[in-house]
């Protein structure tokens, strides 16, 4: 087997018989995995003397296949077709001339030896290659890269592969109602199930077990170029590409090579075009026909095949994300049932009704100094009937319901994850070995050579080289210090919009115009809210960034670690970014105000802002609407889908740009599918899928008590997530690397602390921002009748104007005449009291009933919550059951096959010992002679029988 280098005549022959982009030029091989680089050629300047150089030789349509060997011959015609430029001598007149390379072209020729020699080395793993010729003066080359049968079965076996053997069983279909029910929904669901190949016997299931040379007769190999599918030779070519290391530099894998800009890029190839009526179909142009199309988002997702051709990984993110959106159906059904009891009860709520009502005659304070009149509290009707639609009875029936829905979709998630498993052979799973990353290693590298530097003498050869806690300790307090200063950065922006508000309210108080100074708390409110989510989403691309920067710099050693640091980091940094505006306004504006005659100033002029005479709940619910509505529009939506394309725009205007424009007529006008597939966008993990996913989860579980339709609009958006995600996965980025995975890690951790955190800030939303518990406290403790009515003057303190400081009174009022007492939002004493202006015994007690209520919702609900965790099992019982039943059937099958195996062997045992007596009949003169060369043969069938018998 030696390299094979093809001319001009068969190189062009090849092309015009290759009827797949998906194979090696002799159109059988297939390409498993991409290698992309940027190359440059120098241009070599000999002196006069030297004479004239030779001429540029090679051939635009050459082509290097590697089947597997080197050939030391051919090392050189390679050097030279390619048009590179090493240190050469000549022998010429004056002895040997050297010829000098520039800076630049000194790294493109260290470059070069460098994948020459990865090159070489994968060839040696036993890896075939097939290189383009490099014709151009510089330019974009592809290696590609196929795995005979001996490398994939070797590596699966050492990978531990699962494979489906030739067994098949029965899988024990439940009975009963729950068989009869089952039945009737598929039966309702046929419509929306997508058209992709199903197992003909969905009651059989394939045995698998890992993979095994000396086992391979208990496979179902019809044939190897299809045994292992498209996703698993790539993963398999992948864990190869990782481990073969390179001398130079001492760098161990392709990660380092890319780190290094040895390699631009490398990945597996996509199934074909997704696109066209003419071509095979194939895995990628189904999927996008039946999943990652806007026009298919009433259909289930094929998670099967999503998870045949993306791996387990991916799968289990877009199932999660499926059983997520299918559990917000219920909740936002019961999140529009609350709205609407809200909407008929609005009527005949008696606060708002004695609100409305002018004959009441509540006159309130001024809502700021001098410029400001007294008020009616009549003319806040609007405001006060909008609270009761979410300030209402069924708002806490409802955040009950969600916490334990929560714990429920939680619940159900490990079901299902545990129903994944079982089917995609996952169950037993073991932790693979993680190759260090590039940063790791590096950082490992400079540490030995300092060490080498600085003593030889006590260093102990034994003790293995890592990077140590000390060696971590600046990146360390690097992180510690900026995440600190990041969370202040988002409390001051917080301040800063609360600063806006003070001083706009208080420059639109002084204004001429009357419609401007009615509206002062709509169009403050409104503004600060777009400013918060201006705020928020820049906030956030910044905190993405400085995220994996700090983890960078603390240098984990695997990609899991790495990832699960940033996942940490991230979340912290925009659980605070996102929901800081929020926490403001539900727990401290209003808070820390004063009384008249008494306020809290800011900026020595300033008084600190009140909540609306409804109460804070109005605002909380804008706050909340706007930044996660706008948030799920333009962050999660818009950018989602600009970005990707500027990119791809940006590196295609790139690649013209660095490409000189030189006529390859040779070269096939059609991209070949690696063209195609280097042109998308690469895959940089699911952590920005899952981020905003998990904020979302937040936003409906942490204050629905304040806006009980956020889960109809989580629904709303998530019908257009899974498919844009999956448009995102098949069409804009190049085929991810199939990884296995059993669970989603980290993630399911966060959403658990999410649940149970839920619980305490909707038992505080209710307790402390609504007005529930002094409803609630005044009809059963104080009202005379048992009634709501007196309600709103009971909780109006009253004050003496005459009380007011110097400069602060209202000027030119319309009430000051007949204005002695004005009345404020409170439980205070009245002016007539001995403890004028104190809190009053029935604050005291409100506020007694409000920490009660905290402690008795919390408990009530996180009791329920774990009653509802044990009472549904992690594992469902069918599941566990067809796992015992399938260790059983594996142990019976290898018995059998065993078995059957020892009986072949004993067959031809007895079959050689009849020809042998047959063969020995009339030979009785010989009998002695015969008889010791018999009893040998025996000795040896038994060896031979023992030995099969052994394996």
């Amino acid at each position: 087997i030696i390299n094979n280098y093809l001319d001009g005549t068969e190189g062009g022959a090849m092309d015009k018989t290759n009827s797949s982009s998906m194979h090696f030029r002799d159109s059988k091989r297939k390409v498993d995995y991409v290698l992309a680089y940027h190359y440059r050629k120098c241009v070599l300047r000999h002196p006069p003397s030297a004479g004239s150089p030779e001429p540029k030789r090679g051939s635009a349509s050459l082509a290097l296949v590697s089947n597997g060997g080197t050939r030391k011959g051919r090392a050189e015609p390679q050097q030279q077709d390619s048009g590179q430029c090493a240190p050469q001598e000549q022998l010429g007149p004056l002895g040997v001339e050297v010829i000098d390379l520039g800076p630049l072209d000194a790294l493109e020729e260290e470059k070069r030896l460098q994948r020459e020699e990865y090159e070489r080395n994968l060839v040696e793993a036993g890896l075939e290659i097939e290189k383009d010729p490099e014709s151009k003066s510089q330019g974009l080359s592809f290696v590609r890269i196929h795995a005979p049968w001996q490398v994939l079965s070797r590596e699966a076996e050492l990978l531990k592969i699962k494979m489906p053997t030739k067994k098949m069983y029965e899988i024990t279909a439940e009975g009963g109602i729950l068989k009869t029910l089952n039945e009737i929904w598929c039966k309702l669901t046929e419509p929306l199930q997508p058209q992709v190949p199903q197992q003909e016997n969905t009651n059989m299931k394939s045995l698998s077990y890992p993979f095994s040379r000396e086992k391979i007769y208990l496979y179902n190999i019809k044939d190897k170029d299809t045994f292992f599918d498209n996703a698993t030779r790539s993963r398999i070519v992948r864990e190869i590409l990782k481990r073969t290391p390179t001398k130079a530099r001492n760098s161990m894998g392709i990660g380092t090579l890319i780190a290094n800009n040895v390699y631009d890029a490398a990945y597996p190839l996509h199934d074909g075009e997704y696109e066209g009526q003419n071509d095979d179909m194939n895995e990628r142009k189904l999927l996008y026909r039946e999943w990652a199309r806007y026009g298919a988002f009433y259909k289930f997702q094929p998670i099967d095949l999503i998870r045949k051709y993306f791996g387990e990984k991916i799968g289990l993110y877009f199932a999660w994300l499926g059983l997520y959106t299918e559990f917000l159906i219920p909740s936002s059904v019961v999140g529009i049932i609350v709205f609407l009891y809200g909407c008929i009860t609005i009527e005949s709520d008696i606060p708002s009704k004695e609100m409305c009502d002018q004959r009441n005659g509540f006159t309130m304070c001024p809502l700021c100094d001098k410029f400001c009149d007294y008020w009616n509290l009549s003319s806040a009707c609007a405001t006060a009937q909008a609270s009761h639609l979410f300030d209402n009875p069924a708002t806490v029936f409802f955040s009950i319901f969600m916490a334990l829905w929560a714990t429920m979709f939680l619940e159900q998630w490990k079901r299902l994850q545990m129903r994944l498993s079982y089917f995609w052979d996952l169950t037993g799973l073991e932790e693979e070995e993680e190759h260090p990353r590039p940063e790791y290693e590096t950082k490992l590298l400079e540490k030995k050579l300092k060490n080498k530097n600085m003593t030889t003498k006590n260093s102990n050869k034994d003790e293995k080289e890592k990077l140590t806690w000390s060696d971590r300790m600046p990146g360390y307090a690097a992180n510690l210090g900026l995440i600190l200063f990041m969370i202040m950065l988002t409390f001051s922006a917080v301040f800063g919009v609360i600063v806006y508000r003070i001083t706009t309210a208080a420059a639109l108080s002084f204004s001429a115009n009357e419609t401007t100074r009615s509206n002062v708390r709509a169009t403050v409110t409104a503004t600060a809210v777009i400013i918060n989510l201006v705020v928020i989403l820049i906030l956030d691309e910044i905190y993405g960034a400085v995220a994996k920067w700090l983890t960078e710099i603390e240098v984990p050693k695997t990609e899991k670690t790495f990832e699960e640091r940033l996942i940490l980091k991230a979340f912290l940094l925009k659980f605070v970014n996102s929901y800081a505006p929020i926490f403001y306004v539900a727990f401290f504006k209003g808070r820390f105000v004063g009384r008249p005659g008494h306020y809290v100033y800011m900026f020595d002029g300033y008084r600190m802002e009140e909540c609306a005479p409804g109460g804070c709940l109005m605002e909380l619910c804008i706050q909340l609407s706007i930044i996660m509505l706008g948030k799920q529009l333009i962050q999660n939506n818009l950018f989602e889908i600009g970005i990707p394309k500027l990119k791809k725009l940006f590196r295609k205007l790139k690649d013209e740009r660095t490409e000189p424009k030189e006529m390859d007529t040779k070269q096939s006008k059609d991209p070949q599918q690696w063209d195609l597939d280097y042109i998308l966008e690469p895959f940089t993990g699911l952590t920005p899928e899952y981020m905003e996913m998990i904020i979302q989860f937040g936003f409906v579980t942490l204050f629905v008590a304040s806006f009980p339709l956020a889960p109809l609009f989580a629904l709303l958006n998530n019908i257009i997530e899974v498919r844009l995600d999956a448009k995102k996965f098949v069409t804009e980025l190049r085929r991810p690397d199939t990884v296995r995975a059993k669970d989603i890690g980290i993630w399911y951790n966060i959403l658990s602390c999410i649940g149970k955190l839920s619980v305490i800030i909707n038992a505080f939303v209710i307790a402390v921002t609504s007005d529930f518990i002094p409803r609630l406290m005044y009809q059963y403790a104080y009202s005379q009748n048992g009634t709501m009515h007196g309600f709103i003057n009971h909780t109006l303190s009253y004050f003496n104007v005459s009380h007011l400081k110097a400069g602060t009174q209202p000027e030119n009022s319309l009430f000051a005449q007949d204005v002695l007492f004005c009345r404020f939002k409170d439980y205070r004493e009245p002016p007539w009291s001995h403890n004028q202006y104190e809190f009053s015994k029935q604050y005291w007690a409100v506020l007694s009933a409000r920490l009660a209520f905290v402690i008795l919702f919390q408990n009530l609900v996180m009791f329920l919550s774990v009653l509802v965790d044990w009472m549904i099992p992690d594992i469902p019982k069918d599941i566990s059951e067809q796992i015992k039943k399938e260790k059983s059937v594996l142990v019976d099958f290898f018995l059998k096959e065993e078995h059957e195996k020892l009986k072949l062997i004993e067959s031809f045992i007895i079959r050689d010992k009849q020809k042998h007596k047959s063969g020995t009949k009339g030979e009785k003169i010989r009998a002695a002679s015969f008889c010791q060369f018999n009893q040998s043969q025996k000795g040896s069938f038994t060896s031979f029988s023992s030995q099969h018998t052994e394996v």
